[in-house]
């Protein structure tokens, strides 16, 4: 079992930037592909960006790839999300997300069998 606290979140203006923490517990995250998924309200959660064990490569939605960028220090136990030129249609709960399987298989269903409680994101026009 690994328990995932996520920080970071807040209120930010279009254009603007945030980072995201998530940090693991009960478990070490190098035994562990990570990622982070997103829901806002009314939608579907969506997936966001997965990275692999030792970090060497990263996957990220269309949506927002160039902006976005995920890492992870396995050292510290935590991955992050660093968020850049944000646009109001990327305010959401954020959630991180941890699995045995693959980081590539994070944009598909089955969904990865841990998760975090969400950090609110708001971005302001």
């Amino acid at each position: 079992q690994v328990q995932l606290v996520e920080s970071g979140g807040g209120l930010v203006q279009a254009g603007g930037s945030l980072r995201l923490s998530c940090a693991a517990s009960r478990r070490s995250l190098s035994s562990l592909a990570m990622g982070w998924f997103r829901q806002a309200p009314g939608k579907e959660r969506e997936f966001v960006a997965s990275i692999t064990r030792l970090g060497g490569t990263s996957f990220y939605a269309d949506s927002v790839k160039g902006r976005f960028t995920i890492s992870r220090d396995n050292a510290k136990n935590t991955i992050y999300l660093q968020l850049n030129t944000l646009k109001p249609e990327d305010t959401a709960v954020y959630y991180c997300a941890a699995d045995e399987g693959a980081a590539l298989e994070f944009s598909r269903p089955p969904q990865p069998r841990y998760w975090g409680q969400g950090t609110q994101v708001t971005v302001s026009s």
